[in-house]
């Protein structure tokens, strides 16, 4: 169907609704963000020419809701996709459009949604534009909650790929029960007790003349979740029936999954800690897919995510083939009025994340190799301790300090053989001063120490900003370690911004260093680049 015929059927069925429900007013909402850049050729850091030297990215969200009705589209141009995100993109349409209805206990959506079975092991729909990554599901979903601590649903139907539906048909259901709310007797209990499980399965039709290839394979999943005052247990395990695809050369071994978190929470004090295993559990709905393209599900990193440029240099992304990991923090606030504490108290955060190779046996017989359940391997992938304190000294003056050593294996985790492995140590200075309560001077400097790779970097940045609607920022990365003298680069960046109400504008100008970057473990390449960029967010 074009965009325009949508459109216009859309608007239709929206205006027969109000005149149906006698004109009464119902909730339109939505919101409009555009990236635009403007790229120069910088040999000099390899930066490419781009032909049509100026690039947008772009989306709208329109919703209505009324009651129990409810309905929407998104409208995203590319003309063309900025540097970074898959070409395949580019163009326009309306990519996303649903219609949802609450009757009583069951709510019915047709057209396009996302959605997560427990943890995701085996099904996550859902989009990060950060990422380009979009698998939103286009077909049928049901929900239905029969009795108090109930809760089932149903999903059937096709993923995105860019303007396109994948060629594989995803179905599952979920079922989650609490079981506190099941068993009246157990209701006012300390312990609170849910359980889950879900079944997935895809269908793509086998058109391989050789190889007898699945067309129907299935995952399933169990899940627990134990509350006990202050302690919170969880745990998911997942296991797929045989799965030959591009990811794992063809072969026909099961694949499996375990995540167990713990924390414990109290005033002042919080601990987590995380354990995860996967083996071969890449999951698309074409098996020849590859990047981050028609993934059914999603295997969240243990890693910490971090938000400075240097710390976020070398984040880590899951290993679906396989991976042994656990992760460890632990945050403390000293109490206030205390030597260390002082007036308003100190906050320190400790984390420890390490991740490893599967240890494995190779197979002859189609299934590629074995691996016992609880052997960890030999090979590092990942690994990062860092240490945070966040003070505020008065009521103009607070600081955060952290430091970080990492170990980070390139060759793996970007599949770029023969980089080898990077150790690096990096510190992070953010002190902030208010002169007025409106008024506030950022100053942020980063150090990244290494011998591999490029070598060390420096970065600086001064940000003032006026609340709530101007910011000025200037900032440099340097790279000056890089071996190769000539490419010691400076790269600079000017950046404004403004705020008004439910629109913010930012405008911005420098070189931007080759590299990647990752949230929750799914990551994108970003190309170095040099020039003018320009984005609009606003919300209604």
């Amino acid at each position: 169907m074009s965009n325009f015929k949508f459109l216009l059927i859309f608007s239709l069925t929206l205006y027969s609704t109000l005149i149906a429900q006698n004109n009464k007013e119902g909730n339109i909402h939505g919101n409009f963000q555009a990236d635009i850049q403007y790229y120069n050729e910088d040999t000099l850091i390899g930066a490419p020419d781009v032909p049509e030297k100026l690039l947008m990215n772009s989306y709208a969200n329109f919703n209505y809701t009324k009651g129990k009705f409810s309905a929407g589209f998104r409208y995203e141009g590319y003309l063309n996709t900025l540097q970074g995100f898959d070409s395949r993109y580019d163009g326009v349409g309306i990519p996303y459009r649903y219609a949802t209805y609450k009757a009583d206990e069951l709510e019915i959506t047709v057209g396009s949604y996302y959605e997560q079975f427990g943890n995701g092991l085996i099904f996550r729909a859902y989009e990060d534009k950060n990422l380009g990554y979009d698998n939103a599901m286009d077909g049928v979903r049901l929900k239905y909650n029969p009795l108090k601590g109930i809760y089932l649903k149903g999903i059937i139907g096709k993923q995105r790929y860019f303007f396109e539906k994948g060629a594989g048909i995803v179905r599952g259901f979920d079922g989650e029960f609490s079981v506190n709310d099941i068993i009246s007797k157990l209701a006012e209990k300390k312990t609170q007790i849910i359980i889950g499980g879900a079944f997935v399965s895809k269908y793509q039709a086998d058109l391989d003349p050789i190889y007898k290839l699945p067309e129907n394979v299935g995952a399933f999943a169990g899940r627990l979740n134990v509350i006990h005052g202050k302690f919170n247990l969880s745990g998911e395990y997942a296991y797929k029936i045989n799965d030959p695809s591009s990811d794992n050369g063809f072969i026909y071994k099961p694949g499996e999954s375990l995540l167990l978190n713990a924390t414990y929470s109290q005033k002042g004090l919080g601990i987590l800690v995380s354990a995860k295993r996967v083996d071969n559990m890449s999951f698309r709905s074409d098996r020849n897919a590859n990047l981050n393209n028609l993934n059914i599900n999603f295997l969240p990193a243990i890693t910490k995510s971090h938000i400075y440029s240097l710390a976020a240099m070398y984040p880590f992304a899951t290993q679906p083939n396989g991976e042994v990991g656990f992760q460890a923090e632990v945050f403390y606030k000293i109490k206030k009025k205390t030597k260390l504490g002082g007036k308003y108290g100190t906050n320190i955060t400790v984390n420890f994340a390490r991740v490893n190779s599967l240890a494995t046996t190779p197979k002859y017989d189609g299934m590629g190799y074995e691996s016992d359940f609880f052997s960890v391997g030999d090979e590092i992938y990942f690994q990062d301790f860092n240490i945070e304190l966040s003070k505020k000294f008065n009521k103009k003056f607070k600081a955060v300090l952290s430091y970080l050593n990492l170990i980070y294996n390139k060759d793996v985790i970007q599949g770029m053989a023969g980089y080898g492995t990077i150790y690096a140590d990096i510190a992070i200075a953010d002190i902030t001063y208010k002169f007025k309560p409106k008024k506030a001077l950022r100053l942020e400097l980063q150090s990244l120490t290494t011998e591999q790779d490029y070598g060390s970097w420096a970065m600086g940045l001064i940000e003032y900003s006026i609340a709530p609607h101007w910011f000025f920022t200037v900032y440099d990365q340097y790279n000056y370690g890089n071996p190769e003298t000539n490419k010691r680069i400076h790269y600079f960046t000017v950046s404004t911004g403004f705020t008004k109400k439910a629109n913010r504008f930012q405008i911005s100008y420098g070189k931007q260093r080759e590299g990647i970057i990752c949230i929750g473990g799914v990551c994108r390449n970003v190309p170095a680049s040099n020039g003018l960029s320009f984005s609009i967010t606003s919300s209604f």
